[in-house]
Parts: C-alpha cells; sequence; structure tokens
C-alpha cells in the first residue's frame, strides 16, 4: 500500500507501506492491504505504519484520512514528533 502523510508545512512521509493504525475520532483502527475505502477524522495521538526497513511511528495533533484503493493520504493539522 502507499502511504502518504501532509501536514500544511511540507510531506512527512511517503512510501509502501504494510500496515498502518491510526487514532481515530471514535477510536483507533488500523488498515491493511485491500481495505475497504474510507474517510475519517483523526484524533492526537499516534500513527504508526510498517514498512521494510521496520517498525516507524509519530504523533500527530489530529486531522483526517482517506483510505481508497490501497492508497492511504494522511491530512496531519500537526505532527509533533
Amino acid at each position: 500500500m502507499q502511504l502518504e502523510i501532509v501536514t500544511p508545512d511540507k510531506k512527512v512521509f511517503q512510501g509502501e507501506v504494510s500496515e498502518a493504525s491510526f487514532p481515530g475520532a471514535n477510536g483507533a483502527f488500523q488498515v491493511l492491504n485491500n481495505h475497504a475505502p474510507i474517510v475519517s477524522a483523526l484524533a492526537k495521538g499516534i500513527v504508526s505504519y510498517t514498512t521494510t526497513e521496520g517498525h516507524e511511528s509519530l504523533v500527530i495533533d489530529g486531522g483526517v484520512v482517506e483510505v481508497k484503493e490501497n492508497t492511504i493520504v494522511v491530512l496531519a493539522e500537526k505532527v509533533l514528533s
């Protein structure tokens, strides 16, 4: 799956991932390959994902995620770490 994480200032990450987890406004959730299309508000929390180099994570201050056809786009208000 392709994951892209952007803020109003810059592109934080773009690359291939095998899974990704998000702090949804109504609870955390995970996205795997061939996930159903979804748009969800994100709360402040940890976004984690697994690349070929291993598991990575960062903290966002809210935003929106869209999943469609194995492409995940995260529009984060701010990346805190």
